[in-house]
């Protein structure tokens, strides 16, 4: 019973920093998924869906999936979205449905500095016939079942943004809420599975070189249970189309995307990243993502801008 018990822990806690938090390489691309006060930040109707499957031939590696969607409302001052989210991870699996709201302030024609708050349902449904083990006498039937438990989730966040610059706090699951607990019949201790608050810094700065070519680093410091890790990303903006990028997360590995612009409208990205070392046993991740503008009359004929919105 104690070798499941740390076993269903250790798959919830198995990625980078044992974070219970989905992991994704294209933040950039996508920020509203980790700070809610990014809603409304493309300036019109954005959409977006990804699809992730980390450590890919690996028994119960996690894969996700997410879809947001988010626009601009009262001459751009509120930004409202949706953002759903399925993550799964060995016997875990999680449905989250938040609504999002940001509050943006104009500090003047360059600067603006948005609030965020995002709040909604979390799912959860372990299933225990996924892990093979053997059960004694002592262990309840109960425990053994398919447990499906729920949970309510607080985001928030700050987001200040320019033409050429931008940096980002928010922090997941605020109300730190309890999902699941266990009290052994015999022994001591208590097993308990608990939404821990993650704290994400985001920033990146362009440097515009000449009208074809843009230098964009950006980073992002996350960190949970006391532990930090970060990513380093080198990205490259060409010809008003096309985003290539190479990134190193610490105590990880390094990885590489790319975002391409079909038109005003429509984008695609894709990103790989691997393992070094004994992280390397694990196998490549994959992530893709696509996502839709829809601007209104007034940002028609608007040119990509190198600003991540």
């Amino acid at each position: 019973m104690k070798k499941l018990l740390t076993l269903l822990l250790f798959t919830s806690c198995l990625s980078t920093l044992a974070q219970q938090d989905p992991q994704y390489n294209l933040y950039q691309f996508n920020q509203m998924i980790i700070n809610p006060a990014y809603a409304g930040g493309r300036d019109g109707l954005a959409a977006i869906a990804a699809m992730r499957q980390q450590w890919a031939g690996f028994s119960g590696a996690p894969q996700t999936m997410c879809f947001s969607l988010h626009t601009p409302l009262l001459k751009k001052n509120i930004g409202v979205g949706l953002t759903v989210i399925n993550d799964r991870m060995g016997p875990r699996n999680v449905s989250s449905f938040y609504g999002n709201f940001a509050y943006i302030l104009k500090i003047n024609r360059k600067v603006k500095l948005s609030f965020g708050l995002n709040a909604g349902y979390n799912q959860y449904r372990f299933n225990f016939n996924e892990i093979s083990f053997k059960a004694d006498e002592s262990t309840p039937v109960q425990f053994l079942a398919r447990q499906n438990l729920g949970a309510l989730d607080i985001n928030s966040g700050m987001y200040l943004k320019t033409s050429d610059f931008f940096v980002g706090i928010s922090a997941s699951h605020l109300n730190a809420p309890d999902i699941y607990s266990y009290v052994p019949q015999q022994g001591t201790g208590k097993y308990v599975y608990k939404l821990k608050t993650h704290l994400f810094i985001t920033a990146g700065k362009s440097f515009i070189l000449n009208r074809d070519f843009v230098f964009a680093p950006t980073v992002l410091i996350k960190t949970v249970n006391d532990t930090y890790g970060a990513d380093f990303n080198l990205n490259f903006f060409l010809y008003k189309k096309m985003w290539l990028g190479v990134f190193y997360r610490n105590g990880y590995g390094p990885g590489g995307l790319i975002q391409y612009y079909i038109n005003n409208k429509t984008r695609i990205a894709y990103s790989y990243d691997s393992g070094i070392g004994s992280a390397s046993k694990l196998g490549g991740s994959h992530e893709l993502m696509i996502g839709f503008d829809f601007f209104n009359s007034t940002n028609k004929g608007r040119m990509v801008n190198p600003r991540f919105l």
